[in-house]
């Protein structure tokens, strides 16, 4: 099975041949990933097979750490550090059909670099297109995106009930209630907002209030607890990106989000209903099993972030995550965590071309 690639240092991604490698200076400190200011010889100009030979073969210089990527076991990579691509490089990824996700100084999405679409389907478009445009059928999927996400939350509450989490999960329920009355996608972001706000209300007695939420806070977090989940919320964004780029949905045609330019608002979409099973869950363990400390983030004036230690840490939870499996109920295989998203996509496209009624992942375990 194919694994994501992390990249949390500066370098620069070069081609020689038909492999990749990731140049990096070594012993770089993590707060070097903000720095305006770049070795000129180290990102100089690489690239395809005409790539100087002296920086490729850097074995002989102690500065430089030189790594080759095993191209065809990546699913996709994610630029944590400030990482400059060769043309040569970018051909390469395309033609495996490797997206390149980017990511700022504070761990939130920046962009995505994705190969040609493999999958278009005119017919898809359209039938996107003209859900969103049918004040009803738009309903229909906003209103199960909202109903998908809730209902993971309450699973989450369920999980933690030994709490006293008792009459949270009573309001959020009676919230739930109000979403067969919307009649519009604005009052169902307003529901969904309440539900969250309640949930986020918990979130101190689940970890036992080590990392105070305080309230939720964003670009640039304020505390631990918001860098960890705007981390993990970046990191589900774009999972969910490439979930639909392995499809025929269109990224930009959105039912819940309203579509804007200059982002995947599908993505944000379906991220909602996996926000609480794979990012809070992961967040959860980390605290309440003590695998994070507040010696992971990094606190200057008023933002914090996770440092070099904390990100890795986050990550290979993450990753550990995606990579557990379970019997799915319907495909009657093993199936990973990290393979929901793209049966999710699935499922919305066979709604949108009239097989079957696009019902959200819910927990059922």
């Amino acid at each position: 099975m194919k694994q994501n690639f992390y990249i949390l240092k500066n370098g620069k991604i070069i081609r020689r041949q038909n492999t990749i490698y990731f140049v990096s200076q070594k012993d770089e400190p993590s707060r070097k990933l903000s720095a305006d200011v770049e070795d000129p010889e180290f990102l100089m100009e690489m690239d395809g097979e005409d790539a100087p030979v002296d920086l490729l073969d850097i074995s002989e210089r102690q500065e430089y750490a030189k790594r080759a990527l095993p191209i065809e076991q990546i699913d996709a990579i994610f630029a944590y550090g400030r990482v400059s691509i060769t043309s040569g490089a970018v051909s390469l990824l395309a033609k495996y059909n490797i997206p390149l996700h980017f990511f700022g100084y504070y761990g939130h999405y920046e962009g995505t670099l994705l190969p040609r679409e493999a999958l278009l389907s005119g017919e898809m478009h359209v039938r996107q297109a003209e859900h969103y445009l049918n004040p009803e059928k738009r309903m229909m999927i906003a209103r199960a995106f909202v109903s998908g996400a809730a209902q993971n939350i309450l699973k989450n509450l369920e999980y933690y009930r030994d709490r006293g989490l008792s009459s949270e999960v009573a309001s959020i329920q009676m919230a739930m209630e109000e979403l067969d009355s919307c009649t519009k996608v604005t009052e169902l972001m307003a529901v969904e907002g309440k539900i969250r706000n309640v949930y986020y209300d918990t979130f101190d007695r689940i970890m036992g209030g080590e990392f105070p939420f305080e309230e939720r806070t964003r670009q640039p977090p304020r505390n631990p607890m918001n860098a960890m989940m705007s981390f993990g919320n970046s990191l589900m964004y774009s999972a969910v990106i490439n979930a639909i780029y392995h499809t025929q949905l269109d990224q930009t045609i959105s039912f819940l989000h309203e579509p804007s330019e200059r982002r995947f608002s599908l993505a944000l979409d379906i991220a909602e209903i996996f926000k609480p099973f794979l990012v809070d869950r992961t967040i959860f363990k980390l605290v309440n099993k003590k695998m994070i400390t507040p010696a992971d983030f990094e606190t200057d004036l008023n933002s914090c972030l996770l440092n070099d230690n904390g990100r890795k840490v986050f990550l290979t939870e993450f990753n550990a995550r995606l990579d557990t499996t379970i019997k799915h109920r319907t495909l009657k295989r093993s199936v990973s965590y990290g393979r929901l998203p793209y049966l999710e996509c699935l499922k919305l496209g066979k709604h949108l071309i009239g097989m079957a009624q696009y019902k959200p992942f819910v927990i059922w375990w």
